[in-house]
């Protein structure tokens, strides 16, 4: 995701996020965070996803 992509999220600008990341390591390193979790549970359904019809075609034969 891009800056400018977390920035449309959140409903700020890019300069914000660009601020906080200077002025407030704190906040900047707590949004990163939620947004790599946000990341690594699609990417978990997704997984899953692909398991779950992996098994169904194993189950088939």
């Amino acid at each position: 995701m891009t800056q400018r992509d977390m920035a449309g999220y959140l409903g700020v600008s890019t300069a914000t996020i660009r601020n906080w990341r200077k002025e407030k390591p704190n906040l900047y390193k707590i949004i990163m965070q939620g947004f790599a979790f946000e990341e690594a549970i699609e990417s978990a359904k997704e997984n899953y996803e692909k398991l779950e019809a992996l098994k169904e075609k194993v189950s088939k034969k």
